[in-house]
């Protein structure tokens, strides 16, 4: 079997270090590699395998719409474009909004920032985010993210991008480890932020829940940001790249406050096909979409709206559906949560258990829980850390690490003995690796 090492460039990694394993198949919550084994896949491969490995009513799907149509380009109708299009916005409740289709996360993000500034007459308004916040890899979402690792390759001014400090009630960003405090102030930051620019601001972009940065905001955050962002005028975007489709326990994690923090744009990828093909989307509230029905939009890639990806959207909605994903997601989720929180009991490496909402958590870990200093510099990931992957990976669980911290997102299907038996895994490597610790 040709190795991969020698031919191809592999993304969010030192090459020379790259050794992974081949992955020959998959099934349910499993993947298959080629020498045998079979991995029990703990983080939904990169947060987006929410439906498991191949699952079957999907495949399915696309072999169908293989068979009758691969691709034609958004300037012609494709069916299960319209379906899906029409299924998204009934799932958000954006009566009378709009779908557009894109490859990714980073290209929804893009193409959200690009409609709020045309549908509000500010081809250059600025862009509020967090520090320690993920939007995605291209220049422009670069500039978006809070992302220390690509901070030195791009001018965040020069793409109209703002930061502020975000809701971290556990490392006190602002000034207080209260959660209601901490929510309060930072959406105090962001109403401040745009206030001092008078008419500057076009959007906030935010994630209602989940991300890679490990910071789960507390309660009040979201509807605040609505709530303040209504009031003077401003778009705010939720980016749902990872937190959609279950993961939050919800089929988008602003709902989980209701009216009350809906967006007025959002943005999808990930669980949208549940990985099994690229698709992108950014869904628009009517509001929003009817300042654009009567103007050119000078935006699109050849892809965009792909019928095979739009198909598998499609099969993927009806499969969350068919299979109560959603619900089993945020019940399974406060099982899991419960059970990490019982497992910081006994390690006191574990400084915060964070999410819950559905099948996602984060544990981060540190020296010492009363000074809370973290393992290793963020975003490091301790030498420790690194060889409980390995051990875990020995044992047939693979888990997701960044930094500090633990990221559990394992698939929406997984069966409660594999998750059980993983979790009781990761209790037994953590006494083992952090013994001083234990």
């Amino acid at each position: 079997m040709a190795n991969e090492g020698d031919s191809v460039l592999h993304s969010w990694c030192v090459q020379a270090d790259w050794r992974a394993p081949t992955v020959v198949g998959g099934r349910g919550a499993h993947l298959q590699l080629a020498d045998g084994r079979l991995i029990l896949d703990m983080s939904s491969l990169a947060e987006c395998s929410n439906l498991g490995h191949q699952h079957p009513a999907v495949v399915e799907a696309i072999r169908r719409q293989a068979e009758q149509l691969c691709f034609v380009t958004s300037a012609w109708g494709a069916e299960p474009r319209a379906l899906l299009a029409e299924a998204l916005l009934e799932k958000a409740g954006f009566e009378g909004g709009r779908v557009f289709f894109t490859l990714a996360g980073a290209d929804a993000n893009e193409n959200a920032v690009k409609f709020a500034r045309q549908a509000t007459g500010k081809p250059r308004g600025l862009v509020i985010t967090r520090d320690r916040s993920y939007h995605g890899a291209s220049y422009a979402c670069m500039a978006l993210s809070g992302d220390a690792r690509t901070r030195a390759q791009v001018d965040d001014d020069a793409f109209g991008a703002l930061h502020v400090a975000p809701p971290y009630a556990y490392r006190q960003a602002y000034g207080s480890g209260d959660e209601t405090l901490c929510g309060e102030r930072a959406v105090a930051a962001v109403a401040d932020a745009i206030d001092q620019r008078t008419g500057a601001v076009t959007a906030v972009m935010m994630e209602p829940n989940a991300g890679t940065n490990g910071i789960v905001a507390p309660d009040n955050y979201w509807p605040g940001l609505r709530e303040a962002t209504r009031a003077r005028g401003v778009c705010l975007i939720a980016d749902e790249v990872m937190s959609g489709f279950g993961r939050c326990g919800e089929w988008f994690a602003w709902q989980r406050h209701g009216e009350a923090g809906k967006p007025d744009l959002m943005t999808l990828a990930k669980g949208l096909t549940g990985a099994h093909i690229p698709l992108g989307a950014v869904v628009l509230s009517n509001s929003i979409a009817s300042r654009l029905q009567h103007e050119m939009l000078y935006t699109g890639l050849t892809y965009c709206g792909h019928p095979l990806a739009c198909a598998a959207g499609l099969a993927a909605l009806r499969a969350y559906e068919d299979g109560g994903l959603i619900e089993r997601s945020r019940a399974l989720g406060a099982t899991m949560f419960r059970a990490l929180q019982i497992m910081q009991q006994r390690h006191a490496v574990i400084g915060d258990v964070r999410g819950g909402h559905g099948l996602f958590a984060v544990i981060e870990l540190v020296t010492d829980r009363q000074t809370r200093e973290p393992l290793a510099p963020w975003p490091q990931m301790p030498p420790q850390l690194s060889a409980l992957l390995d051990a875990a990976m020995a044992e047939g669980v693979s888990f997701a690490t960044r930094g500090n911290l633990i990221l559990l997102a394992p698939p929406l299907v997984i069966d409660e003995d594999a998750l059980a038996d993983a979790l009781a895994l990761l209790d037994r490597l953590l006494a083992r690796f952090f013994p001083a610790h234990a």
